[in-house]
């Protein structure tokens, strides 16, 4: 071995025995290069370039093991000479050094697969969720207005000792029981898909005497699902004045506005204490910001109960 690659040797080996672990590139480029007397030296393994020193132009020399090139020897400059015997020297470490970062980069690779595969069941979890409490808020919100109904119409027939009407009474039970089946099916109301908000609200406040629907400011419609969602908590808001406001009167309006679709259901009834004038029932805020919307609700014992929301445009 010539005296120049056997000092590169004795360098290479003092700095592993040293160190105790595996060859820092950029350390080892400083060894190489010292040990040849070069102002600047670089290694390039696995495509990542690790320089020391300065210089340039440089001059590169291919380094191989056990018959295959992994990485590139560069000094700099050029007056140095060619280094086939010093990148013959480090072909072992070099290669040490190449396996090393192909599995670095396999090890991210490799995270960074789980965290997607973690990601995806996460988004699927939370979407499968979304699509569950969607559902559950569909039955709540729109098959139980029909029960509510039917279930007032029975205790009116029974405390007026009817016995007659019940083909009324059964068709409210068929059009409750489709209803459900349309809602688990993920079909929205005929009238609101094909009519839009006024008309799908019309028809389901029909039987309701006690309801007053004013629509005549709503002249346009809205993307699918805003008016899915106001359908849905108008109908519950009415539901609620009808369980906690038995007998009173229930006023419902839905207009355009400059500021998006605005929405509200007021009752006579003895309304109760609201936390703050803000507070928006759980389901109907959890709807309404579905599409961006908002919702407040505003009651005071004696004063009647008033909810009103706005999707903006």
């Amino acid at each position: 071995m010539r005296t120049r690659e056997r000092r590169v040797a004795e360098a290479i080996t003092a700095y592993l025995a040293q160190d105790g672990q595996e060859p820092d590139p950029r350390a080892l480029a400083r060894v190489v290069g010292a040990a040849v007397g070069a102002a600047g030296c670089a290694l390039v393994v696995g495509g990542r370039r690790f320089a020391w020193g300065e210089g340039g132009p440089w001059l590169e020399t291919e380094i191989s093991y056990g018959g295959t090139v992994v990485g590139v020897l560069a000094v700099a400059p050029e007056s140095v000479g060619a280094l086939p015997g010093v990148a013959a020297v480090l072909g072992a470490p070099v290669a040490v050094l190449r396996l090393a970062e192909e599995t670095d980069r396999l090890r991210r690779d490799g995270d960074a697969a789980a965290r997607a595969l973690v990601d995806d069941r996460w988004r699927a979890a939370a979407e499968m969720e979304q699509e569950r409490r969607g559902l559950e808020r569909d039955l709540h919100d729109g098959a139980q207005h029909h029960l509510v109904a039917l279930r007032m119409s029975l205790a009116l027939a029974e405390h007026a000792n009817i016995t007659g009407g019940f083909a009324d009474l059964l068709t409210q039970l068929d059009k409750a029981e489709q209803v459900l089946l349309d809602t688990a099916a993920g079909i929205l109301p005929g009238a609101l898909v094909a009519d839009g908000l006024a008309a799908a609200l019309a028809l389901a406040l029909s039987r309701h005497d006690d309801v007053t629907l004013d629509t005549a400011a709503l002249r346009r419609r809205y993307p699918a699902p805003v008016e899915s969602a106001v359908y849905f908590v108008v109908l519950e808001a009415v539901n609620n004045a009808h369980k906690h406001a038995a007998g009173a009167r229930v006023t419902v309006s839905v207009r355009d506005s400059y500021q998006g679709l605005e929405f509200s259901v007021s009752d006579d009834g003895p309304g109760f204490a609201v936390a703050s004038p803000g507070a928006g029932l759980p389901g109907l805020t959890a709807r309404a910001a579905s599409v961006g919307g908002v919702v407040e609700v505003r009651s005071a014992p004696g004063a009647g109960t008033t909810v009103t929301g706005v999707v903006p445009l």
